[in-house]
């Protein structure tokens, strides 16, 4: 096959020409364009330019996301710092808190789903060995957290609990505003990962109630090293990264306008197109899951009905049993496809991915996993030739 498809667009979409358009400026050597290249921090005409450039694409984020101001969304490196930074900032916020009104010793109690990514989980263990105690709410067998799961771990102590609003690798939505309330009943701050929503759903973080959330500039066609937390105005927080004090003092660092610009032209545009886009991308998500099931070599990891808006609309996750993912990754890269087995971050990883682990999928069946995505370059035509070389892939026996 001489054309390439690219069937990986949940680890990352390629450059939006919107976000190249808005990025180009900043990208050129031409000095009558300085003014825009500035550092943003600086007093002078070309310093005043670009941070008005980086505010307005604060604003236009923030309209995105559903945030009632601009000031509520702090830009960052990416989702795994804003995940680091979310977790770590607001515990130490509200122990600082704690020591500041004379409680003593304060010993948080903190929620993560067991399908988070590493981005979350890790910090949270990072946070049990400094001395916080770590649940973890388990997802039902399709791959949902219910409320009441939830509500089962809550106590007086609970001060943050941490789902993703959707699932990078199987891709079920959470019920998010439940969640949310769940948490608040006992008193506990809630932060999502909203990087896979992000242009895919109708996030509206003030109307949900989220106290914050992570965002990833590059899975919506931003350029990458780029992302953003979202900190609701009461959200108690201790920064990360301390220095300069840039972004209202909460991730200091000179700010990457170029990137930010880029990253709210490519949200901006995602979101103005998602319902036509969500509609195209779910049918071919259906015709996949169909077309996959009828070869007798794959199944749905979950149950994805037709139509269904409880999961996202572009993530297809089958098992091929019998079939190692490796194999099948690169006999399908051979003929031109290129998919994955799951999180693009724990690739070279020989163990499976914990999220099936939590889904409870035996270890020989979750070693046979696929993840096909989809976007907006994707056709019907994609997904047809995409079937046939697994059917192909397949026939050419296992390696086991």
């Amino acid at each position: 096959m001489s054309r390439r498809v690219y069937l990986d667009w949940a680890a990352t979409a390629p450059l939006a020409q919107e976000a190249l358009a808005a990025m180009q400026p900043y990208l050129c050597a031409d000095m009558q364009e300085l003014g825009v290249q500035a550092n943003a921090n600086s007093l002078h005409s070309s310093g005043r330019r670009a941070f008005a450039a980086l505010e307005q694409a604060r604003a236009d984020l923030a309209s995105c996301i559903g945030a009632l101001r601009p000031e509520e969304v702090v830009f960052t490196s990416g989702a795994t710092e804003a995940n680091n930074a979310a977790l770590s900032g607001i515990v130490a916020a509200l122990q600082k808190r704690a020591v500041l009104r004379g409680e003593g010793s304060y010993v948080p109690h903190i929620v993560v789903s067991a399908i988070e990514h590493e981005a979350v989980l890790a910090p949270a263990k990072a946070l049990e060995a400094q001395g916080c105690r770590i649940s973890c709410v388990s997802p039902d067998s399709q791959g949902f957290i219910r409320p009441e799961a939830l509500k089962a771990l809550l106590c007086k102590d609970t001060a943050l609990v941490s789902v993703q609003t959707a699932n990078n690798e199987v891709g079920t939505i959470q019920p998010i505003k439940e969640l949310a309330d769940a948490a608040h009943s006992v008193g506990a701050l809630f932060h999502t990962d909203a990087v896979q929503a992000l242009g895919r759903m109708d996030l509206g973080l003030e109307a949900i109630g989220a106290d914050a959330a992570s965002f990833s500039a590059h899975k919506v066609g931003g350029p990458k090293g780029v992302g953003a937390l979202y900190l609701r105005r009461t959200t108690p927080f201790d920064p990360l990264l301390r220095g300069g004090g840039q972004e209202m003092g909460k991730r200091s660092g000179t700010q990457d306008v170029c990137g930010a610009v880029g990253f709210a032209a490519a949200a901006q545009a995602a979101c103005k197109g998602s319902a036509a886009q969500n509609h195209r991308l779910t049918a071919l998500r259906d015709l996949l899951y169909h077309q996959l099931a009828q070869t007798g070599y794959a199944r749905p990891t979950l149950d994805c009905a037709p139509g269904s808006t409880a999961h996202l609309p572009h993530i297809v996750h089958v098992l091929a049993d019998g079939f190692e993912s490796e194999v099948l990754i690169l006999r399908l890269d051979l003929k031109g496809f290129e998919v994955s087995a799951g999180s693009a971050c724990s690739t070279h990883s020989l163990e499976p991915s914990h999220v099936l682990r939590a889904l409870n999928i035996p270890k020989k069946s979750a070693l046979c996993s696929l993840r096909v995505s989809l976007g907006w370059a994707t056709t019907q035509e994609d997904v047809e030739a995409f079937k046939e070389a697994f059917v192909a892939s397949c026939e050419q026996g296992s390696l086991g």
